[in-house]
């Protein structure tokens, strides 16, 4: 069992390569920038992830999949209506890029970019985080008297948009892309009801 220190310094290193991988992505970050950030030694970093930086980055995949599903959870027990949820989340997210300087969009859909086909553990945490975000979509829609069908379905389209609009909007330093998608999911919603 882990020593209350450890489990902190490891939670810190996991944070930090999330954050860098998310504004920074897989290649440029370093192994080296993350025990210095994180104020952990290189030491430690090995010590908690033998497999060096794409062990690492597996785990930052799955502290981002944590995050944004907590982000989600969040929103839909704010909001009975699921159309009504999705537009909360589009709005916090637009609010987060821009108090971040337009820097902290997704972790996930960063690294997992730039190492598909190169690094199958960290494309695999990917889809897990895609597949867990869908999951929690789809058990909204179902509570929400929508079939089975229709909630998988409006799944996929809800995570695709949310991710694309993320980037679009990161790229052109513009809410805008997220207003829209936020629109255009509750039409989409409710045009099923």
């Amino acid at each position: 069992m882990r020593t209350q220190h450890e489990v902190g310094t490891r939670e810190r290193i996991v944070q930090t390569t999330s954050r860098l991988m998310q504004r920074q992505g897989y290649e440029a970050t370093g192994l080296k920038q993350i025990s210095q950030e994180a104020q952990a030694t290189l030491g430690s970093v090995y010590h908690f992830f033998p497999g060096g930086k794409r062990e690492l980055a597996v785990e930052a995949v799955r502290h981002g999949d944590r995050e944004f599903a907590e982000f989600l959870r969040t929103a839909f027990d704010q909001e009975d209506d699921p159309a009504v949820a999705i537009v909360t989340c589009t709005r916090d997210l637009a609010n987060g890029l821009r108090e971040s300087a337009w820097l902290d969009g997704c972790p996930v859909t960063t690294t997992a970019l730039e190492s598909a086909g190169r690094e199958p553990e960290i494309q695999q945490a990917a889809e897990d985080a895609y597949e867990n975000w869908r999951s929690l979509v789809r058990n909204k829609l179902r509570h929400s008297g929508f079939t089975d069908d229709t909630a998988h379905d409006l799944a996929h389209s809800v995570i695709n948009m949310l991710e694309g609009a993320e980037l679009s909007a990161q790229v052109s330093q513009s809410v805008t892309p997220l207003e829209i998608a936020g629109k255009h999911l509750a039409r989409l919603i409710n045009s099923y009801r």
